[in-house]
């Protein structure tokens, strides 16, 4: 079954760790390693899936060459680390996948990024588009202007995070241990693995142990927590062995993991976030046409829209009703209170002309929006 939840991903999130990555006593890249990975990420891509590489190891790589091997870093010398290491760190994605045709897009971003509103929607929003373009974005925490302590290689949760954003439908976290077990296999030779988890209950969390690696600092502590985000983002996530040439090939081929099972698909629980979690801050009216378009599952033109009240920014939530002030739907709306009055009523080809930019066609998108 493993094999099926990774050959039938419609969007795939793969997170590789620092000790995969990269040589320990050296701080090399283990490019043989990449390569084969690469060509894994390849073949996915060929068969018409969306894939996002979120990766550690830009302070591993960049320490060497600035003669910062064999010591602990202070946090300013891991933010230069982290300034030399990231172009080499992409520059090497992109050349293993130059091999297959492939571009890669750079994409730095940090925790606050997909907690603040505005800055999450223009991420996603970069995000859609480069996969669109059929790009493989290559993510990493911005470790160059990190305000708080960086913990060297653990970007489990920023891969869940990112999950969350684009409504990923799997997730697979690359480590240098095979999945969850009942207690530390290191030490207890009673420890059972765990091949699927369809609850994340307290006795699953008290399962969690240490990182197991000097460059790695994740640990399943945060695997558990990166589970969490994914499951209630309505994605499952995978905990897979790494170090194995073509990682991505073995898990397709039911390799041996621990698979985190949501109870509903990544778009229903998404809708229900925006349902019943999202404070509404504005409301639009619409005319009867834009109401039977919605009831038909479409999205909400500016065309359609009669009024605009309250302050609001792009990304918040607002509600709709029709003329009548009967309520319709929710959504997310894709503009400011100001630029939504200025362009209600008018056709989306009218939008760059009276704004100034080209922003979207929709002023609210049909994935965006909960009905009734």
């Amino acid at each position: 079954m493993s094999g099926a939840y990774v050959q039938n991903a419609r969007r795939l999130v793969i997170k590789i760790g620092s000790s995969l990555l990269v040589d320990e006593e050296t701080g090399k890249l283990h490019q043989t390693w990449l390569d084969a990975m690469c060509d894994d990420i390849a073949a996915a891509h060929k068969r018409g899936q969306e894939v996002l590489i979120v990766t550690s190891g830009a302070i591993a790589i960049g320490r060497g060459p600035l003669g910062m091997t064999g010591r602990k870093l202070r946090l300013e010398e891991k933010q230069a680390a982290a300034a030399t290491g990231q172009m080499r760190l992409t520059q090497a994605y992109q050349n293993s996948l130059d091999r297959h045709g492939i571009t890669v897009a750079q994409v730095l971003v940090t925790l606050d990024d997909t907690e603040n509103r505005r800055r999450y929607i223009n991420a996603r929003n970069t995000l859609d588009t480069l996969l669109k373009l059929r790009a493989v974005p290559v993510i990493n925490e911005n470790d160059t202007v990190a305000t708080t302590e960086i913990r060297f290689g653990d970007n489990d949760r920023l891969a869940a995070r990112v999950t969350q954003m684009i409504s990923a439908d799997t997730c697979v976290l690359f480590s240098d241990i095979d999945g969850l077990y009942t207690a530390d296999p290191r030490g207890n030779a009673e420890a059972k693995h765990l091949g699927e988890v369809r609850e994340i209950t307290p006795e699953i969390e008290a399962m969690a142990g240490g990182s197991g690696t000097s460059f790695g600092s994740g640990g399943m502590v945060t695997k558990i927590m990166a589970a969490k985000i994914c499951v209630g983002a309505g994605c499952r996530m995978a905990i897979a062995p790494g170090r194995a040439m073509r990682p991505l090939a073995a898990l397709e081929n039911d390799g041996r993991c621990t698979w985190f099972l949501p109870s509903a698909e990544p778009r229903a629980a998404r809708k229900r976030w925006i349902a019943g979690s999202m404070q509404t801050l504005g409301t639009l009216t619409v005319d009867a046409g834009a109401e039977t378009a919605l009831n038909a599952g479409k999205s909400l033109l500016p065309a359609g829209v009669l009024d605009v009240s309250g302050t609001f920014e792009r990304g918040d939530a607002v509600e709709v009703r029709g003329e009548d002030g009967r309520y319709i739907a929710k959504g997310l709306t894709a503009y400011a209170a100001g630029d939504l009055r200025a362009i209600k009523g008018r056709k989306s080809e009218d939008i760059e002309t009276i704004l100034g930019f080209r922003g979207r066609s929709e002023a609210i998108h049909r994935d965006d929006l909960v009905v009734g």
